[in-house]
């Protein structure tokens, strides 16, 4: 039987529907086992995120995945370090997620949900994520992803100003190495300045303050601790930039691309403490360390503060769909609520709450509930973190740190003194792609190798990563 479609009023028109053996017989124009041809396909037709045409030229290409580990187009297994992009934590290839997808898909495509218009599954997310997330976080707003998720809270936080009164409070201010995003924006929030020159200039209003990195923050003061003196930088920073000016102050829990910077235990305290003294917004940005990366449901859980808004994504559905959003205290909320005629809040994007990417997200939280992966992600993060610090006797490797399933090994020319390796020598770069050669594939930053495998990876998997990289040091750096 056809569907009917309307053609224009009073008139109906018969479309042939598909038979189901038609549509099953589609196929794509590459061949997911000849990667050398794809690999053609991909560079006269593909821009990546990125891009690195001299990178693409070699590029693997990934076909399927099993829990923890990856499948390239020659059949070549690897072990999935970083969980694709920090995001896939309940592993590759759940039916659970799929079938979430395809019901919503057949029972409801796409509706706007603007003001007006909801849809099921959006209000379902809210909900759960109320219960779920910081005590004081209440309402939520969702987006594509993680950039999308800190331009809204940035927006956010000058509209709730604005508001309030107080619209001369515009100033962001984030940390050297803190990721949190690329559009216009973010980019200008992000503190990795090789992101900047060929998208310059920047938006004004976001300034930068150094990250509390223990390996290598130096500071002169001996009446606090390297925590504390980290953290009094912001309030350097507000009182330099003037209290009245300063809007918010964005930070991950720990620092994930940057280079997996865990904070000393009493920066984060001090940090909402001044935030709360000079009547600035705390925004916790937990694209990363959301939904247990950090062996916590949410990174500031460790230490016992909350934000005034949260952004998420990535593990809110395991990478298997794009979902991110913010959330919001409730001072926030009813300030966008209360909004209307020249102070409404005028910010939209047209796949906030997809219904398909909501149901995704609701059967991957019943995933990580029922098989307590976040508390697995913990277990398994102390196992990790213990067979990694066994490469602190190499010459080469400077720190093991970690947090949870986040880790990384940061390679130095020298421990005492401290010394880094000449960039161009790609030292880590090296390191990783001897890695590869070996089975198990990663990002690298610098010469800090990332880590953060899925929660579902075995004891076996996590002991063999850190075996490895254990082994491409050596082969790359000598045996010391």
């Amino acid at each position: 039987m056809g569907i009917l479609f309307p053609l224009r009023a009073g008139r109906l028109t018969r479309h042939r529907a598909v038979p189901s053996s038609e549509a099953l017989s589609w196929r794509p124009a590459v061949n997911d086992r000849d990667s050398d041809s794809t690999r053609v396909s991909d560079l006269a037709h593909l821009i990546h995120p990125l891009h690195d045409a001299a990178a693409q030229a070699t590029a693997r290409v990934w076909v399927e995945g099993r829990a923890a580990v990856l499948i390239d187009a020659d059949g070549r297994e690897y072990i999935d370090a970083l969980s694709g992009l920090w995001n896939v934590h309940v592993g590759h290839g759940r039916r659970e997620l799929a079938d979430a997808a395809a019901r919503q898909m057949e029972r409801l495509a796409y509706t706007p949900n603007y003001a007006g218009g909801s849809n099921l599954p959006a209000v379902a997310l809210a909900d759960r994520l109320a219960r779920l997330v910081y005590p004081n976080i209440e309402a939520f707003y969702f987006t594509s992803g993680g950039a999308e998720a800190n331009e809204t809270a940035f927006k956010t936080a000058r509209f709730f100003w604005k508001v309030a009164g107080r619209p001369e409070k515009t100033t962001i201010i984030a940390r050297h190495l803190g990721y949190h995003g690329t559009t216009l924006a973010t980019m200008s929030a992000t503190g990795m300045d090789w992101y900047w020159p060929m998208f310059e200039p920047r938006v004004p209003g976001f300034v930068h303050i150094e990250s509390p990195y223990p390996f290598w923050f130096e500071t002169a003061r001996r009446d606090v601790t390297a925590g504390v003196a980290a953290a009094d930088l912001l309030d350097e920073a507000i009182e330099r930039e003037g209290p009245e000016t300063v809007a918010a102050f964005i930070a991950e829990p720990v620092q994930g691309s940057g280079g997996v910077i865990v904070p000393p235990d009493d920066y984060f305290p001090r940090v909402r403490e001044i935030c709360d003294r000079h009547d600035v917004l705390l925004i916790a940005d937990e694209v990363i360390t959301g939904f247990g990366r950090t062996g916590r449901w949410f990174g500031l859980e460790h230490w016992g503060i909350e934000p005034d808004i949260l952004t998420f994504a990535k593990g809110i559905t395991s990478g298997y769909i794009s979902l991110g959003g913010m959330g919001v205290n409730r001072r926030l909320a009813e300030s966008i609520r209360g909004g209307a005629g020249k102070t409404k809040w005028m910010h939209a994007y047209t796949y906030s709450g997809h219904p398909t990417a909501c149901a995704v997200a609701l059967a991957n939280l019943d995933l990580i509930e029922r098989e307590q992966l976040v508390e697995r992600a913990a277990v398994l993060g102390r196992r990790f973190l213990a067979a990694l610090c066994q490469l602190d006797v190499l010459p080469h490797v400077g720190e093991t740190r970690g947090l949870g399933l986040m880790a990384a090994v940061e390679l130095v020319e020298s421990k005492q003194p401290k010394n880094r390796f000449d960039p161009a020598a790609g030292t880590g770069a090296r390191v990783v792609a001897e890695m590869a050669r070996r089975g198990v594939v990663t990002r690298v930053l610098g010469d800090v190798i990332l880590l953060a495998p899925p929660f579902v990876a075995t004891d076996e998997q996590i002991d063999r990563i850190a075996g490895v990289i254990g082994e491409s040091i050596r082969a790359v750096l000598g045996r010391g």
